[in-house]
């Protein structure tokens, strides 16, 4: 573990930072931002907007972040064999400026259609970098520490939510006189990023397998070791991958080689199911949720993001320790049992109303399951999963999941809540448990193992098992 190691690391996550804190500034300011919208438009058309046109609008500008993330995962490949992973989060870092800047000028403009264009335009932003970041950490990280650093990215994506959470507090900026320089304080991690990357070393398996750069891997390799026989043995373990790696892999040719078919099925279920569970309703309506029936429900809404926090932190320490398939595991099974405990209790709040402390603790508690396996994991366990050359499509068909999910969640959670009441949480436990009943036959373990390492029990023994019926610590 290096000076050099830990800083691009740190660089690259004040990517996921910005997306968190965006994630988490609309939640308690949503009446504020929602009056905002209501007043421009009685002043275009002197008359209030109709209560239905609100409700879908505000639901149209939270989701339509997760829609732009979604196109902007079909770039993933493209910026990271073009122009390397690191260099493409530094494009991409462009578009969060220029989102950040047009939310902010929102409210000065007299436009809400320019902070939905903004929240768009940050989304493209959210598609590639949540893709891009863990490719980028994996691929310069030691195998030991690499699920570790990668959970990094979920650290500070769950801290910017829980910062976003705190600027969006009355107490705070989310006032509404405040609201819109709240949304541009993204704008700090974003130059810090533009300051601090620029010195980082590009990954040493893009150089070397992608572009056949040895001189350069090989440097690149000594700044993030800083140990000529560490770099001697990395060396050889990325030669030894790139002569099984062809130079490159198409869609095409991703969506038909054999030995990607399997991952690919691993790859949806585990992100479908992290995305359905039911997290990031919460998220995005966990103030709206608590507000009938406590008074302060946007501190309760704060605990939430210090619960998500906090997790994240238990992940990162566990990671290494339990293994990515055991952590998955406890994580579907813990949030399916917190659905069904939400729909029971808010099934009999109207009875017992004193049961409404018992869902604050069954929200935070799916808060801590989702954050301790299926969050961090689900991000970034497809680059474990295949060799050089899909890695890059693998990791953008994540993003289009996750993005994708979190998309469906934020646009269609507030009808079915009116539609379906308290039952609405029986549909998030049905696909945690999917998750889990897959997650236990089909996921192996890929703590400790290297790249090519994975890669060959795909290779040429697709007739294999992937589960181990001794444990949890192999393929069979």
């Amino acid at each position: 573990m290096t000076a050099v190691l830990l800083t691009s690391i740190m660089a690259a996550v004040l990517g996921s930072l910005q997306i968190g804190f965006h994630t988490g500034n609309v939640n308690a300011p949503a009446k504020i931002m929602e009056q905002f919208f209501n007043s421009t438009w009685r002043s275009r058309h002197d008359q209030w907007m109709p209560e239905h046109s609100l409700t879908f609008l505000w639901s149209l500008s939270v989701s339509i972040k997760d829609f732009g993330a979604l196109l902007g995962s079909l770039g993933v490949k493209f910026l990271a064999d073009s122009y390397g992973r690191r260099n493409s989060i530094l494009i991409a870092n462009a578009l969060s400026v220029v989102g950040a800047a047009l939310m902010s000028a929102s409210r000065a403009s007299g436009s809400f259609e320019v902070l939905i264009v903004g929240r768009l335009v940050f989304g493209l932003f959210c598609g590639l970098v949540m893709s891009l970041n863990p490719l980028y950490i994996q691929e310069v990280s030691p195998t030991e520490l690499r699920g570790a650093f990668a959970t990094l990215n979920q650290v500070s994506f769950a801290s910017g939510i829980f910062v976003g959470m705190v600027a969006g507090l009355e107490t705070a900026l989310g006032t509404e006189h405040h609201w819109a320089m709240m949304l541009s304080l993204s704008l700090v991690p974003a130059l810090l990023q533009f300051l601090v990357l620029p010195l980082c070393p590009e990954s040493p398996r893009y150089l070397l397998i992608n572009r056949g750069k040895e001189a350069e891997a090989e440097a690149a390799l000594l700044r993030l070791r800083g140990s000529a026989e560490r770099v001697f043995l990395e060396l050889g373990e990325m030669k030894e991958e790139a002569a099984h790696s062809p130079s490159g892999t198409t869609l095409h040719q991703f969506l038909r080689k054999r030995s990607y078919r399997k991952p690919i099925f691993i790859v949806l279920i585990v992100n479908l199911g992290s995305q359905l569970s039911g997290f990031n309703a919460i998220i995005n309506y966990s103030t709206k949720m608590f507000q009938s029936r406590f008074d302060e429900a946007k501190f309760l809404t704060l605990g939430v993001g210090a619960v998500n926090v906090t997790f994240t932190l238990v992940a990162f320490f566990l990671m290494e320790r339990a293994g990515r398939r055991k952590l998955l595991l406890t994580g579907f099974l813990s949030i399916a049992a917190c659905n069904l405990l939400m729909t029971i209790v808010d099934s009999l709040l109207p009875l017992v109303p004193s049961l409404r402390s018992l869902q604050v603790l069954v929200v935070l508690g799916l808060v801590s399951a989702y954050e301790l396996g299926p969050g961090p994991i689900s991000w970034f366990i497809a680059a474990e999963l295949f060799d050089q050359p899909g890695r890059p499509v693998a990791m953008a068909f994540t993003s289009m999941l996750n993005w994708g999910g979190k998309f469906i969640l934020a646009l269609l959670f507030p009808p079915l809540l009116k539609l379906c009441g308290a039952f609405v949480y029986l549909l998030f436990m049905a696909a945690a448990l999917f998750a889990f009943v897959f997650t236990w036959f089909r996921l192996p373990e890929t703590r400790g193992r290297t790249f090519d390492h994975i890669a060959e029990e795909f290779r040429g023994h697709e007739g294999l098992a992937l589960h181990s019926k001794a444990g949890f610590h192999t393929f069979t």
